[in-house]
């Protein structure tokens, strides 16, 4: 395999792609959780709360694709078991939890709210520590999409 010659440090690569796989760990651990809730959710928003749910999941689908093609555009390879979304992911699961709509709406909200308290550290870690702009660009459009998926989920338990 050719040597990445990007103008950074093998061990900033190295950094950068941990960094990006607990990132990836946190986004299928989510993704999972919301698709969970997409499935199980009853009551009288059933409707509007099934085709929310959709919605976000397929966006942390399409952001889990991105997350493991940055790690492999520096040179890494991202983890790809569920064994290692669970050692790696700062989120929690609630295995058998059947709880209400608007449970199921706080705990996804305090996960996207999670991520996006890592993700403004990562950014600057991989912008100021690892000299890598082009991630910490990459992980400042991800943090808009939770800040986004996050204010929706607020307006639903307001």
């Amino acid at each position: 395999m050719e040597k990445i010659n990007i103008g950074l440090q093998e061990n900033e690569l190295n950094k950068t792609v941990q960094i990006l796989n607990t990132l990836l760990a946190d986004e299928y651990v989510l993704y999972t959780k919301t698709r969970n809730y997409h499935w199980n959710v009853v009551g009288p928003q059933f409707n509007d709360l099934h085709k929310f749910f959709q919605g976000q999941y397929e966006a942390i689908d399409a952001t889990i694709d991105e997350v493991a093609e940055r790690t492999r555009t520096l040179g890494g390879m991202p983890i790809a078991t569920l064994t290692e979304f669970m050692k790696n992911t700062k989120l929690n699961e609630k295995p058998g939890d059947r709880t209400a709509a608007n449970v199921m709406i706080g705990n996804l909200l305090e996960d996207h709210q999670t991520i996006i308290r890592s993700l403004r550290t990562d950014i600057e870690k991989t912008m100021n520590e690892y000299h890598d702009a082009g991630t910490s660009d990459f992980l400042t459009g991800i943090m808009e999409e939770h800040e986004k998926m996050a204010w929706m989920l607020r307006s639903f338990l307001n």
